[in-house]
């Protein structure tokens, strides 16, 4: 079944651009909300770098989740947005100057640390301004996740995060800085999870790693285990709102949480990847000698997953009802990796009818560029196109 849209407004409007159900996007807050607050000490940030449309992004604010930030752009623009400085937290492995700067001004949540020199530059600027900066360390727990390798972010092989075999270290050096208050853990093993069981093994390192602090009588005030939390990109209508009520579940069966902690999320993906879409206009159907092509006006400027992670859209051609074709669906930038999907059964194709994207709205428009010295693609809610 094909989604729902304003064809006739979709028509007047100059391709690609980005179409986002807020009747969708609400109904999935109001999911979470619901979900989460099951649990009183389970608290919600949105992951800004999933889609930061300032309008998005005013209607996630609107709905009471925090936001979880990885630059100081991000925090600038949550800021802008109305997120509360008290909910925002700050992540990410490569924190410059003028970025931790913001947060200290602002007085933000938590700088998410992944460090010791980083640890270790927060308390100077914080000194300098005469202030105590709130510090959660990322630890890298070593858990795997069944996703694509460039998402998975848990292993000891990547980048992110202080090793577990230097936690108690770490923690000892911070409460010897006057500058910083170390406050939680924080952790984050990848993206696109789809498999609880990846979540339950997190939850098993989470209370190892704990069990080893209450043992040296430390019990910290947060911990914070990312997101993660996939969608449905092969049935996008039919299942439109992840499954949250077992993604909150499985942390509260089996993460063990002491008097008084928190418990942080940043989800990002399953809040806004459904209600996204990418419109595009087909400008050429070519005939190859063993294909035919679908040629569109949006290219991997525009949508980069499928070029970079070989991730999967589903297409529909939203303004034909004759019987379906196999096409390879290509933009026009000028690099063979292009392309948005090969054999892609499509009702049959031509000139100026046009294609809708699915699940885009995840590290879709967020992510485009102007390569080719193409312009960037305007991102308009249903409700501005009724």
């Amino acid at each position: 079944m094909k989604g729902t849209f304003p064809i006739e407004q979709f028509s007047a409007l100059r391709t690609p651009f980005y179409y986002y159900d807020t009747t969708l996007l609400r109904d999935t807050l109001d999911t979470i909300n619901r979900e989460a607050g099951r649990y009183p000490n389970f608290c919600v940030h949105y992951a800004v770098k999933a889609n930061a449309n300032p309008k998005v992004l005013r209607i996630i604010k609107e709905s009471g989740l925090g936001a979880d930030c990885v630059s100081g752009g991000e925090v600038r623009a949550a800021l802008k947005a109305g997120f509360p400085a008290h909910k925002v937290v700050y992540a990410g492995v490569g924190k410059s100057d003028w970025e931790i700067e913001l947060g200290l001004d602002n007085d933000i949540f938590c700088f998410n640390v992944e460090s010791v020199p980083e640890l270790e530059v927060i308390n100077q600027l914080a000194a300098a301004r005469g202030k105590v900066a709130h510090v959660a360390f990322r630890i890298n727990p070593n858990v795997g996740a069944h996703t694509h390798a460039n998402i998975t972010t848990g292993l000891a092989e990547n980048k992110f995060g202080i090793a577990m075999e230097d936690m108690d270290r770490v923690i000892d050096m911070a409460h010897t800085l006057p500058h910083v208050k170390f406050v939680g853990l924080h952790f984050h093993i990848g993206s696109q999870i789809l498999d609880m069981s990846d979540f339950v093994a997190l939850c098993n390192r989470v209370n190892q790693l704990q069990e080893q602090l209450v043992q040296r009588h430390i019990i910290v005030e947060h911990i914070n285990v990312g997101g993660g939390l996939g969608i449905d990109y092969q049935h996008p209508n039919r299942q439109p709102i992840p499954d949250f009520a077992e993604y909150f579940a499985t942390y509260h069966k089996h993460l063990k949480l002491y008097p008084g902690q928190t418990l942080h999320f940043e989800l990002g993906r399953a809040v806004v990847g459904q209600c996204g879409t990418l419109v595009t206009r087909v400008l050429y159907v070519k005939q190859g000698s063993h294909k035919q092509f679908a040629i569109v006006d949006a290219g991997m400027t525009d949508l980069i997953r499928p070029a970079l992670y070989q991730a999967y859209h589903k297409i529909e051609n939203i303004t034909s009802e004759a019987p379906a074709e196999a096409y390879d669906v290509v933009g026009p930038i000028c690099e063979s990796s292009d392309v948005f999907g090969k054999a892609i059964d499509l009702n049959r194709c031509q000139r100026g009818d046009l294609l809708a994207l699915r699940s885009a709205g995840a590290y879709g428009e967020i992510m485009a560029s102007g390569y080719n010295c193409r312009e960037l693609p305007i991102g308009y809610l249903s409700e501005e196109l009724k």
